[in-house]
Order: structure tokens, then C-alpha cells, then sequence
């Protein structure tokens, strides 16, 4: 499969920003990662209270399929990460390299 990137936009609650690029970095990265994912970067607009990040994956399944993966695996369940506790509003965009 070709490599998939996503560049994800997350509008955070009101005084969680923090916290959530906290959990984010300690919890979720490592999975991601060791489920073959690549973080191409994470940045925090505070004046919009939003976090944005690249995630990306080139492996044997799809995007989609992989993430369900992640989804499913008994590690995340473990985590008691509910991100409907930090997030108010999602936005993921597929976008290509093109420098």
C-alpha cells in the first residue's frame, strides 16, 4: 500500500491542552509507533486551544485498517483514554507530500 498521511486537528476542552499533549506524548505515541505509525511533527495552538499532528503509515494494510488495529488492541483499551474527555472537535485531512 501507498503511505497515508493525515494531518489532524484537535480542538481541546478549556484548560486540558496541556494535559492532553501530556497523555498524548506518554501514552498514545508509543503505541502508534509500535504499531508501525509515523508522527511526522505535533504542535499546539494555544490561541485556538487546538493541537495539531502528522500521522502517517506505509505498511502492508491501509490506513484505515491499521487504525482500527489500533483501535482494537488491548493496549489502547488499557489506557482509559476516552478522547471525548479532552476533545471537542475533530478534523482529519489525507494530504500529500509534494516537498
Amino acid at each position: 500500500m501507498p503511505k497515508t498521511t493525515q494531518l489532524r486537528t484537535y480542538t481541546v476542552r478549556a484548560g486540558l491542552l496541556d494535559e492532553w499533549v501530556e497523555r498524548w506524548r506518554e501514552e498514545i505515541v508509543p503505541l502508534r509507533l509500535a504499531l508501525g505509525f509515523g508522527i511526522g511533527g505535533a504542535w499546539v495552538d494555544r490561541e485556538r486551544n487546538q493541537f495539531v499532528w502528522l500521522i502517517s503509515y506505509d505498511g502492508p494494510e491501509t490506513f484505515a485498517e491499521r487504525n482500527a488495529l489500533y483501535w482494537s488492541s488491548p493496549e489502547r483499551k488499557t489506557m482509559g483514554l476516552d478522547p471525548d474527555g479532552y476533545l471537542v472537535h475533530t478534523e482529519e485531512r489525507t494530504v500529500e507530500t509534494v516537498y
